[in-house]
């Protein structure tokens, strides 16, 4: 490659997670700041509604309940997939764990499932976060469409894609691909 051509190349630096946390540590993020880290980029998440506030209580509620001691509810928490992407979904069902992921975050691999509540964020949800899950293998993910009153589901995680998908605007009752003892009754998640 000559010099001319490398001069027009578009400078790019990826973000690492541990960079991203070290921002944090130095103040060059605000401690309230509503960020994520996905693909090396310190991305803005959209303010939380009234809404969407409602469907996550209502969510953990139905997860707490449910899972009891075999998962560890966490809400709005971050997830770290890679070096360059932690995301902070709305909720995500981690695998138990005795230090409840205080001495080390969680991982894919401590993940059974991730759900994305979208009131405004819905094609970023379904074109960036979905793909991404699946190229780290979350073996599950949920994305409720609040204005759309869809839920959809994705799961089994193959070559960064998900083989099982199915959207519903009347979910029911509803078991989990990796827990399949643990059931929730959704049919009054799209209704208030």
């Amino acid at each position: 490659m000559n010099a001319v051509m490398q001069e027009s190349l578009p400078r790019h630096h990826r973000i690492t997670a541990d960079e991203y946390h070290r921002m944090a540590e130095v103040g060059l993020l605000a401690p309230d700041a509503r960020v994520e880290l996905i693909e090396g980029e310190i991305l803005e998440m959209a303010p939380i509604g009234l809404d969407h506030a409602g469907v996550v209580n209502q969510l953990n509620h139905l997860f707490v309940h449910a899972v009891a001691d075999r998962a560890i509810v966490q809400i709005q928490g971050p997830a770290r997939l890679s070096q360059y992407s932690e995301p902070q979904p709305d909720l995500v069902l981690l695998k138990p764990r005795a230090d409840f992921y205080r001495t080390a975050g969680a991982g894919p691999g401590d993940v059974y499932l991730v759900i994305e509540v979208s009131d405004t964020t819905l094609r970023y949800d379904l074109r960036k976060k979905v793909p991404l899950y699946a190229r780290h293998e979350i073996p599950e993910v949920w994305v409720v469409d609040l204005p759309g009153s869809q839920l959809h589901v994705f799961r089994t995680p193959i070559e960064g894609q998900y083989r099982d998908t199915f959207s519903t605007g009347e979910p029911g009752v509803a078991s989990l691909s990796l827990l399949p003892d643990v059931s929730v009754d959704l049919s009054r998640l799209l209704r208030p």
